[in-house]
């Protein structure tokens, strides 16, 4: 019973300690480390270093633990935790109990204790009878790109560990023949660029300007067979591509245009009948144009044999297609205006319906997670399907993420129509504003700022966020 007690009481001190967190000098987690532990007794090492209980006995990266026992001194610089075999952040030592954070990946469990400098090979002075139940998280994480102090790195390909740039909005497109290559088309000059997950590399691919100096690329695309990457432009004039097209034989550095139009937004192909969707952004339209059955690299390209569909609501609305992976209907985001339609598909016909709203309000720029029209975006920028094993054997099994560049967040829209955050705006007891460059649990501590692109990779259960104001590219995985 006294042992309980006096566990109790070091408990409420280190509740206590965690209060006055952000009144003193905070580490980079955020962590008060001014607090003073000199009353208690120093290690001695002539006497053992034992634990005898820890709490909580379960929880994932970040998790803050408070470790029972004896002999751990005042210095928190002094004592090593090491939790699954990972170094854990020590953030106050009280002679009989040690606070700390619970490290990424420690998978094991296991609680060693070391002091000093621990050389390899060293066994720990001290292990814990139980070991701590690891739960593994969905965390974010950075694959390449940084952003220095002046913010003058530059664009520069190489591989993921040097690369930098990634600063303007972009679509993100996988190779349908070539999973281990994803695509990014920038806008405003960088041009494309590759990620190859094999050689983990970034290479340029081809300048903004290839195609009659048209800098404004507004997404990639390929044809259903996967011999041809399509690419949209966004331009002012009629006689300026809207869309232009390269060739897998010539490794996509062979640009021509197919179409010649103005103020395109994005490109799509519909995954069953290969039709091509573009949109105008003065008049608010979308453009079916029968790609398949096209003379593609030969004969004469640009010619005006596009039809105009509908147009979603007024003119110089700004929009991106998403087909869903069956087909059957696609997404609209309509980026300037802070809202999401729905178009259904017309087998029949093979083309698209005139679309409907499903999530937020026009014209209105705000944040909230809610069911269909209730929900707020500001500058919602593109989307992926993704599957979800939740949904096994119903109508649709689907969920629809999308990067919300404004509000630093990714948010979901699930079949049902309701619009919830996904990853983004955490850490907010170290700062109120939403946006940050913050690694760790998906909601509890990430933050971006400015997300554009997105992409998934199925297999490997992972997302690719392009992070524009981060100058990166991140990472969102399981552990």
């Amino acid at each position: 019973m006294r042992n309980l007690t006096i566990q109790a009481q070091r408990a409420v001190f280190w509740i206590a300690a965690m209060l006055v967190l952000g009144f003193s000098g905070c580490n980079e987690d955020g962590i008060s480390l001014s607090t003073d532990f000199s009353d208690a007794e120093p290690y001695d090492p002539s006497r053992p270093i034992e634990i005898t209980s820890f709490t909580p006995d379960s929880g994932g990266l970040g998790q803050r633990m408070v470790i029972y026992g004896e002999n751990f001194g005042n210095n928190p610089d002094s004592i090593q935790v090491y939790i699954g075999g990972k170094k854990a952040k020590v953030i106050g030592v009280l002679g009989e109990s040690i606070y700390c954070l619970v490290p990424r990946k420690a998978f094991s469990g296991a609680i060693e204790i070391f002091m000093g400098s621990r050389q390899e090979g060293e066994e720990p002075l001290a292990v814990a009878d139980d070991k701590f139940k690891y739960q593994r998280k969905t965390i974010v994480s950075t694959l390449t790109g940084y952003k220095n102090e002046r913010d003058d790195q530059g664009w520069n390909p190489g591989h993921f560990d040097e690369a930098s740039g990634f600063r303007e909005n972009c679509i993100m497109n996988y190779d349908p023949l070539n999973p281990d290559v994803l695509y990014i088309s920038y806008d405003h000059g960088p041009g494309i660029y590759t990620l190859d997950f094999k050689d983990s590399t970034v290479t340029k691919l081809i300048d903004g300007s290839a195609v009659n100096n048209q800098r404004r690329l507004r997404g990639v695309s390929f044809t259903n067979d996967g011999q041809n990457m399509l690419v949209g432009h966004s331009q002012g004039n009629n006689n300026n591509p809207a869309v232009s097209i390269m060739s897998r034989a010539n490794g996509f550095t062979d640009p021509q245009v197919l179409i010649r139009a103005r103020g395109n937004q994005g490109v799509a192909v519909h995954p069953v009948d290969g039709q091509l969707y573009f949109s105008e952004f003065q008049t608010g339209t979308l453009r079916r144009y029968d790609v398949e059955n096209s003379q593609l690299l030969g004969g004469t390209l640009g010619n005006k044999d596009y039809e105009d569909l509908f147009s979603i609501q007024d003119i110089n609305w700004e929009f991106y297609l998403v087909i869903h992976p069956s087909g059957d209907y696609a997404y609209i985001i309509v980026i300037n205006q802070h809202y999401i339609l729905r178009t259904d598909y017309d087998w029949e016909n093979k083309r698209f319906k005139t679309p409907f709203r499903v999530a937020g309000e026009p014209r209105v720029a705000a944040y909230a997670d809610g069911v269909g029209t209730s929900a707020r975006f500001s500058t919602p920028y593109s989307g992926v399907f993704v599957k979800n094993l939740d949904y096994a054997g119903t109508e649709d099994e689907y969920d629809f993420y999308i990067t919300d560049r404004n509000n630093h967040a990714i948010r979901v829209l699930k079949p049902d129509g309701r619009v919830d955050t996904y990853a983004g705006r955490g850490s907010s007891s170290l700062d109120s504003d939403p946006w940050g460059y913050v690694e760790g649990d998906v909601r509890l501590e990430a933050r971006f700022n400015q997300p554009t692109g997105i992409a998934y990779n199925e297999a490997e259960g992972t997302f690719y966020i392009a992070d524009k104001q981060n100058r990166c590219i991140r990472k969102i995985e399981a552990e």
